[in-house]
């Protein structure tokens, strides 16, 4: 296999178009709603001696017990977990766009893989620049406020990386080849061919 198959994805438009438009879209989509809601719905915050955020904001019932939009700053990660490790989850961004980068390269002619390494992308990078930018990550949606099923709030990048992890097991589940194989993938397409000569 030479060098061009292997990077096949690399030189392709069509992959690019598939791993771009969703980042751009996604990433667009992100921080306007999180500059929205910022402007929109906070009203105050107050920092005390030791560090502590107190936030003073509105809340919009889109649907009233069921969907909910609000402001809340997280400094953490997914789920508020690891409060204060800014330079930590900085360094695991970037990482995450790197490993995204080499997976769209292995990619070869997989479309609907190139678009959900698109989504993962937006992902990563909407709340990176939010933790490079002010130190946390604003959020604003909350699901089920009056059950308190799900008490985090969260926002659309963390939703974008949620749909693209959820994407990504599902195609694995249903492909018989791995999905960034090239050699794999492109074995299948030659016996595909040889097979279906008849129709070319």
């Amino acid at each position: 296999m030479d060098g061009y198959s292997h990077y096949r994805a690399f030189y392709s438009p069509a992959a690019w178009l598939c791993l771009l438009l969703p980042f751009f879209v996604g990433v667009t989509l992100d921080l306007y709603t999180k500059y929205m809601t910022e402007e929109r719905l906070l009203v105050n915050r107050v920092v005390d001696d030791d560090g502590t955020v107190y936030l003073d904001t509105r809340v919009y019932q889109v649907i009233p017990d069921y969907l909910h939009l609000t402001y809340h700053e997280n400094r953490g990660a997914v789920f508020g977990i690891g409060q204060g490790a800014r330079t930590l989850f900085l360094l695991v961004s970037v990482m995450a766009v790197v490993l995204l980068g080499y997976l769209f390269i292995q990619s070869c002619q997989q479309r609907l893989y190139q678009f959900l390494l698109g989504m993962l992308l937006a992902g990563v990078v909407g709340n990176m620049y939010d933790r490079a930018m002010y130190g946390y990550v604003r959020d604003m949606i909350y699901i089920f406020p009056k059950a308190g099923i799900f008490p985090w709030i969260f926002n659309i990048a963390d939703s974008l990386l949620c749909t693209g992890v959820a994407g990504m097991f599902i195609l694995s589940a249903f492909r018989r080849t791995p999905l960034t194989n090239p050699s794999s993938v492109d074995s299948h397409v030659s016996e595909s061919s040889r097979s279906d000569s008849s129709f070319h």
